[in-house]
């Protein structure tokens, strides 16, 4: 996964989750908000951030998505 210079880990800030520079804004809680129905217009009003944060934060957590292996459950 490419490092953003958009979302940084710090285990000072939010105890070391991925969060928005300069902010207290964990990557969860932007993602979570576009999953709930608010527009990208509402999520920057909402948390004062940018639309690039915004994707920054998208594409954070699709690399991490795409890292993962998913295994197939076993039928019941």
């Amino acid at each position: 996964m490419a490092p953003s210079n958009r979302i940084v880990l710090d285990p000072a800030v939010v105890h070391g989750r991925p969060v928005i520079r300069g902010t207290r804004l964990p990557v969860t809680v932007v993602v979570g908000s576009l999953a709930g129905g608010m527009s990208f217009e509402e999520v920057q009003r909402e948390y004062d951030v940018t639309a690039d944060d915004i994707r920054a934060a998208l594409k954070f957590v699709a690399d991490l998505a795409e890292q993962e292996s998913f295994h197939p459950l076993p039928a019941v």
